[in-house]
């Protein structure tokens, strides 16, 4: 019975994907590449005329084929196309941005060295061209894996290990993160005596639950997983968890160690061994006034750069509310920003002029969460208002806002008194930092969020800070509003 659960559930798909996708993404890096070093080329020199090529050219071209290779191995290097940073993540592109500066900075380096004069036309053209061609190419083929984990394809089976709790806890959050590329196919529950029907709902089979090192091994051997993911809870011994650790490296299975931990980002973690024991250092979540200083010129340059591009948007919504509708075209409400301190916050006003006094009226047909009210048809919202809210238009006047310094470009979602009043001890963490006109809640769902996951993933934002998530979460937000999801 257990033998047909297995195949069943294992159905171990070809781990081929990851050398196809390797294979794809060398490819089309070398594609990239010599696309910006020859387009750098013709764009300097320009497209050589007569039978033969300028002097001045000719040493670029040998240069233009040399620098795509030095790029495509940095690339490689840097270990931008391994398969545990594929599909997931930033940290792919982190690694492809990493690669491409420092083989430039190297280039840059030897040039003053050694005193070679190379075209800085060329070098200005090649480098962000390439860069943002690279960048683009991984989105592009990062949507055809998605397409294939959609249908299954493209994942590694993982067998979860540890106590019935953690267990079910790191499967539900493997399977609700789909596109990470991790398939549960069963669970072994080492010491473990919970009943198998109060497990009925995780809908995988048990593996087993022995305690001997030999015996997991050997069960392990039978389903053949592509990992093992052993949590925190397992009941193993240290002796037993390196008997395992050998014994699956032996049969090319991947080891993941799942801390307790959660919600922590891989810039607070770091691992200092200590007479052969992996210790984990989480620093204290805490900008440096450094970041703080980046933080604040990147909000200040961002809106006031949107301010002045957005102008003729603003005087055209206002124009447009005014003559829809009576009252203001600005509305203004009490916030609570960092540190608890209140301010006032400006939206388009996109309802009539005494909406919150008709707001008790309207709680029983909360469509929202436990803390938030939202109505997907709300008899307040005009038909203008509608529109700009459909596509978040309302949110821009929080642009002064940011210039100002009561918000930021991105942060927390910014709550209104009375929703503070709710708080309990850890939502209060979201006050540590300025709220924002975007953040994780805006790209992640937005009204059709639950409170605990509005909660949560403001917490990962405040704990987990930095520019590139900033700059990650402004581009995911364009796609958002475009998109619609969850706005209403």
């Amino acid at each position: 019975m257990l033998g047909e659960e297995i195949k069943n559930f294992a159905g171990r798909q070809s781990p081929n994907w990851s050398v196809r996708y390797e294979r794809t993404l060398g490819i089309t890096d070398a594609a990239v590449v010599l696309w910006a070093t020859i387009g750098a080329l013709v764009v300097r020199f320009g497209v050589p005329e007569g039978e033969g090529l300028d002097p001045l050219t000719r040493p670029y071209v040998g240069l233009s084929f040399a620098l795509a290779a030095a790029w495509w191995s940095m690339l490689y290097l840097f270990g931008s196309r391994e398969p545990r940073v594929l599909g997931y993540g930033t940290d792919e592109y982190k690694r492809v941005l990493s690669a491409s500066l420092w083989l430039f900075g190297l280039i840059a380096i030897i040039s003053y060295a050694l005193r070679i004069d190379t075209a800085r036309g060329y070098v200005g053209v090649a480098l962000p061209a390439g860069l943002a061609a690279l960048l683009i190419s991984r989105v592009i083929v990062r949507k055809f894996l998605h397409i294939e984990r959609q249908f299954g394809r493209g994942t590694q089976d993982v067998l979860i290990v540890g106590d019935a709790s953690t267990a079910e806890h790191l499967t539900r959050s493997l399977q609700s993160q789909p596109m990470a590329g991790y398939r549960p196919i069963g669970v072994y529950l080492p010491g473990d005596s919970t009943p198998d029907e109060d497990l009925e709902s995780l809908d995988l089979p048990i593996i087993g639950r022995k305690l001997n090192a030999q015996e997991m091994i050997d069960d392990i051997g039978r389903l053949q997983p592509h990992s093992v993911a052993l949590s925190g809870g397992a009941r193993l011994t240290p002796p037993t968890i390196r008997a395992l650790g050998w014994a699956l490296a032996e049969m090319n299975i991947k080891l993941i160690m799942v801390p307790a931990l959660t919600d922590i980002a891989g810039p607070r973690i770091h691992t200092q061994p200590v007479a052969g024991l992996p210790l984990i250092h989480v620093s204290t979540p805490n900008l440096e006034k450094g970041q703080r200083f980046l933080k604040r010129s990147f909000d200040v340059l961002g809106a006031t750069s949107l301010l002045l591009l957005l102008a003729p948007v603003f005087l055209a919504v206002a124009v447009a509310v005014k003559l829809t509708s009576s009252g203001p075209a600005i509305f203004r409400q009490h916030r609570v920003g960092a540190a608890g301190v209140p301010f006032t916050m400006y939206k388009f006003r996109s309802m009539v002029v005494d909406a919150e006094k008709l707001l008790p009226q309207l709680r029983e047909g909360n469509e929202g969460n436990s803390v938030l009210f939202k109505m997907k048809v709300d008899p307040r919202v005009t038909r203008v208002g509608a529109f700009i809210r459909r596509y978040s238009i309302d949110e821009l006047p929080q642009l002064f806002n940011v210039v100002l310094g009561s918000m930021s470009l991105v942060g927390p979602r910014p709550p209104l008194p009375s929703e503070v009043e709710k708080y309990d001890s850890h939502a209060h963490r979201r006050l540590l930092v300025r709220p924002g006109l975007t953040g994780l809640w805006q790209v992640s769902g937005r009204s059709l969020l639950s409170w605990d996951d509005t909660v949560r993933l403001d917490l990962y934002y405040v704990e987990n800070w930095s520019f590139l998530s900033d700059l990650a979460i402004l581009l995911r937000t364009v796609r958002a509003v475009i998109g619609r999801h969850g706005a209403y």
